[in-house]
């Protein structure tokens, strides 16, 4: 495999696709949670992303692209299982059991694994003394999420612990930034509209005989299902699913790793201020400070490289 080099693009569409990508992700966990009331899990993420799907390469079709390219029909489904199947999945599978804005802190964490597992970078990230400190700070404030649920396990019981799927939202992360840098470094040459469509079919059409092997389709009551969920699907489908994945695979492809990963200091207070507001969820002080603590880690991190970057135009602009 090659490695795709960074594409250069417009500042203007550049902040216009980390807008959608800040604010449409962060109000996705609300809606999640409303599809979920109606919707079992499996089932949800394969009408999501195969509907997508199906919609964008429509649209890449009638735009004369290039759509049957085997190599990038491959890469992109396995970028797909990473990123959607295994990294959403856990998200939508959480949210079960889980308050929303409780997912979206526990998914806070991606621009840690960013830095330790974008290997190419290595050499530069840990020899930034902002990196490291970002890291250690990082895994306290990670810690902290778990704290309350890791007492519960030695205490007396008061319900079904949320562990489980706190784990689960955690091995989701890890598997997300690892998805994003397999997009990012082996990647095609196709467009990002077409790879993002083979990304969605491929997780939807895993998600799909799942559904029917737990035997989600086979019980589902569709006359049920409430019109919140059917709104809440069609959102998904659109505006979390076409406009935001898009916009976030697109930006990998001229954006740095690491600042791309910059959605979680959005992210999260976007989704924590739905649930509260909307939701009636209740999120602890010790939750919050864990948020607080990971978001801090994720600034110093991106710190040394948005210096660099900064000197390195300023170098630029005065040989001009």
């Amino acid at each position: 495999m090659t490695l795709t080099p960074q594409k250069s693009a417009s500042p203007l569409l550049v902040i216009i696709a980390f807008a959608i990508v800040y604010l449409v992700w962060g109000s996705t966990y609300f809606f999640i949670k409303i599809a979920v009331v109606g919707f079992p899990p499996l089932l949800l993420g394969a009408l999501r992303f195969i509907t997508a799907g199906i919609l964008l390469l429509i649209w890449c079709t009638i735009k004369g692209e290039k759509i049957f390219v085997k190599r990038n029909m491959i890469h992109a489904a396995a970028s797909g299982f990473f990123l959607l199947v295994i990294g959403n999945g856990a998200v939508i599978w959480a949210e079960q059991t889980l308050p929303s804005a409780m997912v979206a802190i526990m998914v806070s964490s991606p621009p840690i694994w960013f830095v330790l597992l974008d290997r190419q970078n290595w050499s530069v990230n840990f020899k930034s003394t902002s990196t490291l400190v970002g890291l250690l700070i990082g895994f306290i404030g990670v810690i902290l999420l778990f704290s309350e649920q890791l007492q519960g396990l030695f205490g007396p019981s008061t319900g079904n612990s949320k562990l489980p799927g706190m784990l689960l939202l955690l091995v989701g992360s890890i598997s997300w930034a690892g998805g994003s840098l397999y997009s990012k470094y082996f990647n095609t040459q196709g467009s990002a509209p077409v790879n993002t469509a083979w990304q969605m079919l491929a997780a939807g059409f895993i998600f799909l005989p799942s559904s029917f092997l737990h035997h989600e389709v086979q019980s589902l009551q569709w006359q049920n299902i409430p019109a919140s969920s059917w709104y809440a699907l069609f959102y998904l489908i659109i505006f979390g699913s076409i406009a935001a994945f898009s916009a976030y695979v697109w930006l990998l492809q001229v954006r740095p790793a690491t600042q791309v990963s910059t959605y979680a200091y959005v992210n999260p207070v976007i989704a924590v201020i739905l649930g509260v507001l909307f939701a009636a969820e209740h999120i602890t002080l010790l939750q919050v400070g864990g948020l607080v603590i990971i978001l801090g880690s994720v600034l110093l991190i991106n710190l040394s490289k948005y210096r660099k970057e900064r000197q390195a135009k300023m170098a630029l602009a005065a040989t001009e």
